[in-house]
């Protein structure tokens, strides 16, 4: 049954004690924060503690400073890392100049995109270049090569490290070779295409979060209130997949993805330059140079396996039309290309509308069901925190502590969930910091992630209401921010969704199947009151040999293979794939992922997606046992206990 039929299940079962209900608010602390609006701060008088509590981010110049403190740091790593004795104490070291970096970059990377003020987004950026500069330059240190080389080459130094100080110390030697540090003459043109890539990176990344604009006049103007505006121009910011109007969807899919010269230049030279740093480190293209440690091992096997899902899909999409009562309703290519045929029979005819089920999916209700799931299955609380005075970039973000029953507090996860102008129209998971045990401190480094979404504001009226979609979408990334915290290894290096990139998706794709359960829905909703084989292997495609040919070319060709629709003219889909960033050659690690999460699913949760278990927690521990080689999901498995 599909989770839009076990919602209209559910609510035609709720309306029989419906009625009954006192007009009283049972809502948890963690749903009602959710569910409430925003109250503005009066903080007039409070000094700014800065962003995530980090005190020189009170303003963006504290980004200079904060950037200086971790590079004088990065400088003193580096010298005690070359001239101490190799051992233990050599891969703690790097992995806290590893963390010295990340703190100041990871923090800056999700501050370009998400700060409303420009002048934030502008320092955050400057020291995204400038700290990643550094970083591969350090990888392409020959004196910090030879002191990891060093221990590494000795039998007996190596026969005394525990497997997790083992491994992490062969993930950081795998950094150096594949930036190219053999390569001696050469070693010079590869740290100066890296450097380039940071900066193309970053321009493309950029490029594909900026709206699109068109005059008002083009456009019919009972529609002007669904995009932003600017002087005579309105601003598509966004596909707008889930509006049920098709008319607002056409135009938001060909104005926003109408090509921009400048960002198909970029794009082009970006996949050149990658294509010379793979040839020039030794490798057949970049795709085989990002794929070498994961899961997957090389293009060919992700291209398999892509064809083998295309195959059975392809059998499956057509006994479907052979045992469908109804014929499948006629379709537009593009809404067939923003959900996939799944969501495109959805919205058509499995769902009579929105009004019948939002209600009981309001986001402190569903907020509520996370929270009583994490509690059942890991024995861990999501409890909301007010911040302090300029810890958040924003009034409407929340704030959550995540708390163990036994263990205490776990880390924070700070929640960007609602629209606004100049924030990217996506879903996505930030680390901020990685937890690691910190030798000289005794204690522990707790996580702190970012979850941010683009749900619609609450009204005086109602909660923010989610359809189906946006709650699978909430699962998704909240089960990123639980591998964050519930990774709990030694070293930040290989912490929470800091592991394999093809098995990063897992534990997100699991919470997918919660979501859509009924007897995890049962919980929590009650009323307030696969376009991805296609993109995978486009991306397969731009990362292998020189195709000489346009990407638009190629994106035609493959959505015709692959999708079975025309290409729209005048579109460019590839320039908002901003995944090509964080993950070129690597987008079909969320089929593979999804495969692990579907095995994972069926042999541990079920017959009974809320029991831990001893039982399902060796079932667990035996069927992801790829993982614990990454140490992704340790604290999972100990917390299930």
């Amino acid at each position: 049954m599909s989770a839009c039929k076990r919602l209209v299940c559910l609510v035609k079962q709720r309306r029989l004690w419906a009625p009954t209900r006192r007009n009283v608010s049972t809502w948890s602390p963690v749903g009602t924060a959710f569910n409430a609006r925003p109250h503005k701060r009066q903080d007039f008088f409070e000094k700014s503690v800065g962003l995530f509590g980090v005190p020189e981010l009170s303003s963006p110049e504290g980004f200079q400073a904060a950037a200086k403190t971790a590079l004088r740091n990065t400088e003193r790593l580096v010298g005690r890392a070359c001239s101490s004795p190799a051992g233990v104490g050599t891969v703690e070291c790097f992995d806290q100049l590893s963390d010295e970096l990340c703190k100041v970059a990871d923090l800056a990377d999700f501050i370009k995109v998400a700060h409303p003020d420009p002048e934030y987004r502008e320092a955050a950026e400057k020291t995204c270049i400038e700290i990643g500069t550094v970083v591969e330059k350090l990888n392409t240190n020959v004196e910090l090569c030879q002191s990891l080389k060093k221990l590494l080459d000795d039998p007996k130094i190596v026969a005394q490290l525990d497997p997790d100080t083992r491994r992490v110390a062969e993930l950081f030697m795998f950094d150096f070779e594949i930036s190219g540090i053999h390569l001696d003459e050469k070693l010079v043109k590869a740290v100066g295409l890296h450097v380039k890539l940071l900066d193309l990176n970053n321009a493309f990344l950029i490029g594909s979060h900026t709206p699109n604009r068109i005059a008002k006049a083009a456009i019919p103007q009972h529609l002007h209130m669904h995009f932003g505006s600017e002087g005579s121009f309105i601003q598509v910011g966004g596909l707008h997949a889930d509006s049920p109007d098709d008319l607002l969807r056409e135009i938001a899919y060909r104005v926003y993805l109408y090509p921009n010269a400048d960002l198909l230049d970029c794009l082009e030279e970006l996949l050149r330059c990658r294509y010379k740093l793979a040839k020039l480190v030794g490798y057949k293209s970049y795709g085989h140079r990002a794929l070498k440690g994961t899961m997957a091992k090389s293009p060919e096997t992700v291209m398999s396996f892509l064809q083998l899902l295309t195959d059975k899909l392809s059998d499956r999409y057509h006994n479907l039309q052979l045992s469908a009562e109804l014929p499948i309703p006629p379709v537009k290519p593009s809404d067939v290309f923003l959900n996939g045929f799944r969501g495109v029979l959805t919205r058509k005819w499995a769902i009579k509308g929105p009004s019948l089920y939002s209600p009981y999916l309001s986001l402190g209700g569903c907020m509520e069901g996370l929270n009583s799931l994490f509690s059942q299955l890991y024995g861990v609380s999501l409890m909301s925190e007010h911040p302090s005075a300029g810890e958040v970039w924003s009034e409407d973000v929340r704030k959550l502590a995540v708390v163990h029953e036994t263990e205490g507090l776990l880390g924070h996860i700070y929640c960007d969930f609602f629209q606004r102008s100049d924030k990217p129209h996506q879903d996505c998971h930030f680390t901020i910091r990685g937890g690691r045990w910190c030798q000289d401190a005794g204690r522990y480094q707790l996580p702190v992630v970012v979850l941010m979404l683009s749900l619609p504001h609450p009204t005086k009226s109602a909660p923010t209401l989610l359809t189906p979609g946006m709650m699978e979408n909430l699962f998704h990334e909240m089960g990123h921010a639980m591998h964050s915290m519930l990774g709990r290894t030694r070293y930040q290096h290989v912490t929470g969704t800091r592991c394999a990139t093809d098995f990063a998706e897992v534990p997100s794709i699991l919470m997918e199947y919660f979501a859509t359960d009924y007897r995890v829905l049962s919980q929590f909703a009650r009323h307030y009151q696969t376009g991805q084989i296609f993109y995978a292997v486009l991306d397969q495609i731009y990362h292998s040999k020189p195709q000489n040919r346009s990407t638009t070319e190629i994106l035609k060709d493959m959505q015709q293979k692959f999708y079975g629709l025309p290409y729209t003219p005048n579109t460019a889909w590839q320039l908002r794939f901003s995944h090509l960033i964080g993950y070129g050659a690597k987008y079909y690690s969320y089929l593979m992922s999804r495969a692990v999460a579907s095995m994972v699913w069926k042999q541990c949760f079920i017959q009974d997606p809320l029991n831990r278990s001893e039982t399902i927690l060796n079932t667990l521990r035996h069927s992801t046992k790829l993982q614990t080689k990454e140490h992704c999901l340790s604290r999972l498995t100990k917390t299930r206990n």
